[in-house]
């Protein structure tokens, strides 16, 4: 157990999304990783996997690069990381079909922090919906069609690529995210 990796990820996280909101919620954006590292160790991955679920959006969402990651939690935390970082210089749509592609090749730990991620994002937008009604798709520049179209193809890549409970939770997920209007 390396309680002490998870406790330096979580003060990255907290000083990196300091001040940031959830964009469907409002929420503090800190409630997202921390409900990825708990749904993480939930599933008894291990505290490195916790701790790179933690940070697994500073290097996408704040000015946190990948070389802090690698000099404050080491080297396979950054790996994780990277894995399931989107390149924001590619457009939408080639943005998310790089990213399909580089979770199918990863590590079953990176495979982890992805699937956690996308049930922590449904999480949240049911929560949303259930408040605004289909005007929660109006936070999503794509819309409702892209951003299921994105899910299901997750689902599909993961379902091929990986088994493991999570993805089994990520699917009823996807299945009530079809249901909204």
């Amino acid at each position: 157990m390396n309680g002490a990796l998870v406790e330096k990820a979580m003060l990255m996280a907290l000083r990196a999304h300091e001040g940031q909101t959830r964009k469907e919620s409002s929420a503090p954006y800190i409630v997202h990783p921390v409900r990825v590292a708990i749904l993480l160790a939930r599933y008894g991955l291990s505290d490195t996997v916790v701790a790179a679920g933690l940070v697994h959006d500073v290097v996408e969402d704040t000015n946190v690069s990948l070389d802090d990651v690698r000099n404050e939690l080491g080297d396979e935390v950054a790996g994780m990381v990277a894995s399931v970082t989107h390149d924001n210089a590619l457009s939408w749509i080639e943005k998310k079909k790089a990213y399909i592609e580089t979770v199918r090749t990863a590590s079953e730990e990176a495979k982890a922090i992805s699937v956690a991620d996308k049930i922590a994002n449904a999480e949240s937008l049911i929560s949303s919906h259930a408040r605004e009604g289909s005007e929660v798709w109006r936070h999503f520049s794509t819309g409702r069609e892209k951003k299921l179209w994105f899910e299901e193809a997750v689902l599909a890549m993961l379902q091929e690529s990986w088994h493991h409970p999570l993805v089994e939770e990520y699917a009823r997920f996807v299945k009530r995210l079809q249901g909204l209007k």
